[in-house]
């Protein structure tokens, strides 16, 4: 059974792709292919904290880009 937010006493890591898409993972775990650890660590609850005021723009990178270029 997993624990609770309030009995979770992991460390995560932010970690966020190229798109710049951010996520948790656990701590000391091997990265998914592509992507690629912060240097923001801590709770489950720091972590998530953390992403909600850095991701501001929740569109991926090549979209983001693609719609600042306008039409083709």
């Amino acid at each position: 059974m997993l624990p609770d937010d309030e009995d979770d006493t992991r460390t995560y890591v932010v970690v966020h792709n190229d798109e710049e898409q951010y996520s948790i993972w656990f701590e000391g775990r091997e990265l998914p292919a592509g992507w690629h650890a912060d240097e923001v660590s801590g709770t489950k609850a720091e972590c998530l904290a953390h992403i909600e005021r850095v991701w501001t723009d929740m569109r991926p990178l090549s979209l983001r880009r693609a719609m600042d270029a306008g039409p083709a």
